[in-house]
């Protein structure tokens, strides 16, 4: 939930990029996984995994250390899917208490289990162009959350890697589906706050299935590095 950071390269194992998702922040109360929809103001937190650390940068306060698994666990909902989640240790919770007003905790998940469709998705630049012709306005990447963004010229070629094998520098993927999206897409990505009306656009070219759909998902088939500038191309 916190800010869409790029990264000059990403590691994927078969179970999606690493350090991607791995932890998150529990609602105690309401049982459930925290979600950015409803607190546009995680936008203003930073997290950064490295080496076994554990950095987040909020207003104001830094806080980082090893997380230190206690054995508690949690079963939670995780958009109407109940999944099992081990409570960490450390300063994160007191500081994202603060932050957002209320008790939460941090909590480290299974590989996968608290990302919405597949562990990587994918959007083309000729997508986010023309979505952003049709607002009227530019509509950044950062905005859609996407582990990769493919550079192309037209528009949705996506579509058609559904089903496909894709080589993603050493790795591989194979595309599953269209990503639904909620109106997350239309928040700065900096600063949590309304900036584009991209949902009612996509509600006028990009129906599927009762969804708004933009971008694909798709599992890892074959675990390696994937750097900014390589060329995607036919598993």
């Amino acid at each position: 939930g916190a800010r869409h950071v790029e990264r000059p390269s990403v590691d994927l194992t078969m179970d999606g990029p690493v350090g991607d998702r791995l932890f998150c922040l529990v609602d105690p109360a309401r049982g459930r996984v925290i979600r950015t929809v409803e607190n546009p103001t995680l936008m203003l937190t930073t997290a950064m995994w490295v080496d076994g650390v554990l950095t987040a940068t909020l207003p104001g306060a830094v806080v980082e250390g090893v997380p230190g698994l206690t054995g508690v666990t949690r079963t939670v909902d995780y958009w109407e899917r109940r999944v099992r989640l081990e409570v960490v240790d450390g300063p994160w919770a007191e500081a994202y208490s603060s932050f957002l007003g209320r008790d939460v905790v941090l909590a480290r998940a299974g590989g996968g289990d608290v990302v919405y469709g597949a562990s990587v998705s994918l959007i083309t630049s000729g997508s986010v162009g023309e979505l952003s012709r049709r607002v009227g306005t530019p509509v950044l990447d950062a905005q859609l959350r996407a582990t990769f963004t493919v550079h192309t010229d037209e528009p949705h070629v996506e579509d058609g890697w559904i089903g496909r094998r894709l080589m993603l520098g050493e790795a591989e993927v194979e595309v599953r589906g269209a990503i639904a999206r909620c109106r997350v897409i239309d928040l700065d990505p900096v600063t949590g706050r309304g900036r584009t009306e991209g949902l009612k656009s996509l509600a006028d070219y990009r129906r599927q299935d009762n969804e708004l759909v933009f971008g694909v998902d798709a599992v890892v088939t074959r675990a390696g590095r994937v750097q900014v500038g390589d060329a995607v191309r036919p598993g």
